[in-house]
Order: structure tokens, then sequence, then C-alpha cells
């Protein structure tokens, strides 16, 4: 017995290890340019703060922390993000264990989040979806340690208070998860009077907000700019009535898109579909809470304020969703199948990174195409070639201008704008703004360059 937990523990992790080697390999050796998210990070991240004009500092904190070890090797980044991944992986097998107590069912609910893209094709990208992924496991673990086991330990609370405002400081819709579980909990203290309220429970607020302060004070000192960015990605203003019917419906058929080849390993998986649900089962509230209330709350949402939701923000709803349908048919399994299981997991697993190679062969037009190291030398031969100083700043949006960030020599710090910010600039640092050619051309008091289709304006110590 101790050989064959030893042997699915060995092929979890090598699962883990060639998830993590296809798919830093694959981008590294196919994209010419990180993408666009990873960019925005990296942009951010040269110039660190508690908060960004699109979301909160987290992704851009780990994109750095990378930069200062590696510097701009783009591999560096694609291995950041599976990273990432596997850690959501571990704590996804983890966790299942605990639920079924068997290693077999624990294996097999991770290689099936195999199958939804969102933990593959989608993964070479670091942003705030894939950086929430391991918070999002975490805090659905230690979660777990404080709904079932009968002595509440202080540790798990502090640790479900930390993972969780890491999670929402990779991005807000992180609450969806922590208001679903703080559901169950509400009701089961206070309706179903099933636990006693104990006061450990508020540690985890206490240790929540704690983290939360220097970013809620950076919210309230810049005019709440990222849940401005986040209300407008929702299209909310100019929603309608009929939006209020129509991107609910949008968002189901979405979901169940992304979900088809996750149910067609299901389908190979399972002899019967039977469900007999015992809501007095408390592994399956917690799966519920866990798994359906989060989605069930952001379709709320979106059927009360007409608001579009975006199929990226779903990045981390699914992590456990190989754990709640491998629970619902447990008793169901067809051991006979899972021959023919394994072999869809593996044409999926090959499948997927073999579309991503060659769509970013194939394909011309992508943000990975981009030349970014190359017009980066060009500037940087231009500067080198006109000015004296250092190029410590570069001004512009975070793709064209954040590009410069990270493939110049001197790293500058980015910045979309510097209104209101030029006392706290080094006078005798160059800086580089990028933007509408047309526009900077006629302001530019410096050296001015366009490259694609860039207005490029340089200012610093002439020679």
């Amino acid at each position: 017995m101790y050989n064959y937990i030893k042997n699915l523990n060995n092929i979890f992790y090598i699962f883990v290890t060639l998830h993590l080697l296809i798919w830093t390999l694959i981008p590294s050796l196919t994209n010419q340019n990180l993408p666009l998210d990873t960019i925005e990070a990296l942009a951010w991240g040269s110039n660190l703060d508690w908060g960004f004009n699109k979301h909160p500092p987290m992704s851009a904190f780990f994109s750095e922390v990378f930069f200062q070890i590696f510097g701009p090797q783009d591999w560096s980044y694609y291995l950041l993000s599976q990273i990432f991944v596997i850690v959501s992986f571990y704590y996804v097998f983890k966790f299942s264990k605990e639920i079924f107590n068997n290693n077999s069912l624990s294996l097999i609910s991770v290689l099936l989040i195999e199958g939804i893209y969102f933990y593959n094709f989608t993964t070479p990208e670091f942003n705030v979806n894939v950086c929430q992924l391991p918070f999002w496991s975490l805090t659905v673990y230690y979660s777990w340690k404080v709904y079932n086991e009968k002595e509440i330990k202080f540790l798990d609370c502090l640790l479900v208070g930390l993972f969780a405002a890491f999670g929402f400081l990779s991005k807000y819709l992180f609450l969806y998860l922590l208001v679903s579980i703080d559901l169950l909990f509400i009701y089961l203290i206070f309706i179903k009077r099933e636990r006693k309220f104990d006061f450990k429970y508020l540690l985890t607020f206490e240790i929540f907000l704690i983290v939360l302060v220097p970013h809620l004070i950076w919210l309230n000192n810049n005019e709440f700019i990222t849940i401005t960015y986040g209300l407008a990605r929702t299209s909310l203003e100019q929603s309608s009535l009929l939006d209020h019917i129509k991107y609910p419906i949008i968002f189901i058929f979405k979901q169940v898109g992304i979900l088809i080849p996750f149910l067609i390993m299901v389908l190979l998986l399972v002899k019967k579909f039977q469900i007999r649900l015992n809501l007095k089962d408390k592994k399956l509230l917690f799966l519920l809470a866990i798994n359906i209330l989060p989605i069930v709350l952001m379709l709320i949402t979106s059927f009360l304020t007409g608001s579009k939701i975006r199929t990226m923000w779903m990045t981390p709803f699914y992590l456990f969703f190989g754990t709640f349908f491998v629970y619902l048919f447990k008793s169901k399994i067809n051991t006979r199948k899972l021959k023919t299981f394994i072999y869809s997991f593996v044409f999926f697993f090959l499948l997927s990174p073999a579309i991503y190679a060659y769509n970013s062969i194939s394909k011309d037009n992508k943000r990975t195409d981009y030349f970014g190291k190359d017009i980066a030398d060009l500037v940087e031969r231009r500067w080198n070639k006109n000015f004296s100083n250092e190029i410590m700043y570069v001004v512009g949006d975070e793709w064209y201008a954040g590009n410069l960030s990270y493939h110049l020599s001197d790293r500058p710090k980015w910045f979309l704008t510097i209104e209101k910010k030029v006392d706290q600039l080094d006078p005798t640092g160059g800086l580089i703004y990028v933007g509408n050619a047309e526009i900077l051309k006629n302001l530019c008091p410096g050296e001015f360059g366009k490259i694609d289709n860039q207005g490029i304006c340089m200012i610093g110590i002439r020679k």
C-alpha cells in the first residue's frame, strides 16, 4: 500500500514537472516578445507602489522580484507563471487528499482540471488572473482546515487571512471566493447552529485588513482609480435593460464552452451520471461553497447590474472543479475506463501546447510578435549618440513604454503620466516619452524619432 501511494505521489510530481517544463519552453521558443499583461506587470514593477491604475500590486511585485533575479530574460516570466500554476495544483492535490483520503481520486481531481484552458493555454501570460491561483488554492485549503477540524488552530486562521489578503491584492474579484466561504460559515453558525462562533474567526478578518491597510490608503489617495477601471471594464455605464438578460446568458454559454474538454474527460471516467445530493454532508457543502457559489454570485452580479463578465476573469474559479465532480460521482467511477481517461488526459495535455505553438509560429500579428528588444536597442543607440546621462524614466502606455522599460539596459522607471509628479523626478535623469507621433513631434524639446507608428521623444543632457 505504501508503494502504491508513493507511486501516485510520484505520478503527480512528474505531471506538474512536465507541465512546468512544457509551458515554460513552448512560449520561450515560439514567442518574440512577452505578452501584453506580463509587460504591463513588469512596467508597474519598475516603479512599485501599493496599487496601479488598473489593478492592485501583487502581480507587479512578483514580476519585479523575478526581474531583480533574472533581468530581461523572457523565459523566466513564463517560468514564474508556471510556478504559480503548479503551486495551485499542489494545494488542489493536497486538499483533495483530505476530502477523499484516497490518492487515486486526488490525482484524478488534478488531472481533470488540465482539461480547462485557464490552466494550460492561457498560463504563459503572467497576469493578475494567474497571480490569484496559488492564493485561491491556499485560501481554500486553510479555510477547509478551519471548517473541518474540531479545534480551530490559531495558525490556520492567520494563514487564511494572510492568503486571502494576498489574493485580494492580486485582483479584487478574489472577493467572490471570500464572500462564498463567509456565507457558508454564517449559514452553519447563525442559521443551522451546527457550529459555535469562535473568536479566532475574527483573527482571520483582522489579518486580512492589516495586510490591506497600505493598499486602502493608496486607493484613497488615488481616487479609487482601480475600482473605477474595474467598473469601466464591465460596461456598466452603458448597460441597458436587455443587458440584464443578455450578458448572464452569454456568461452561462461561455462557461459551458470552456468546460467542454473537462466534461468530456468526466464522461469518459464515469459509468453512470446519477447524483444524490445530501446537504447534510459537510464535505459536499464546502465543495458547493467554493465551486458553485462564487459562479452563482458572479451570475447574480451580471443579472442585477447588467454588467459584462469577461471570460478571463473566471480563471481561478474552476481550480477545484475536478475535486467537486469526482466527489459527486466517486461511487460511479468506472475503473475499466481509467485507461481511456488517461488517453484523453494525455491527448488534451499535448494538444494545448501544440495549438499554442502553432498559433505562435504561424501568425505574425500578435502582441508576442512585437520586436520589443530590437526597438529598445535602436532607442538606446540613438540615446547614447546624443545624450550623456542615464535613462531613468519612460512615460507612456504600458505596452510601448512598458517594453522600453523592460528591454532598456538602464531599466528606467515607467510612468503612465508624470503630471503632478515632476517634482519627484531626479533632474539629472534622462526621460523618454512614448505616444502619438504627430503630437510629440510638435512638442518634443529633445530628440524626436518614430518607430512602429509611435513617436519617441528623448530628453536628456546633451553630449
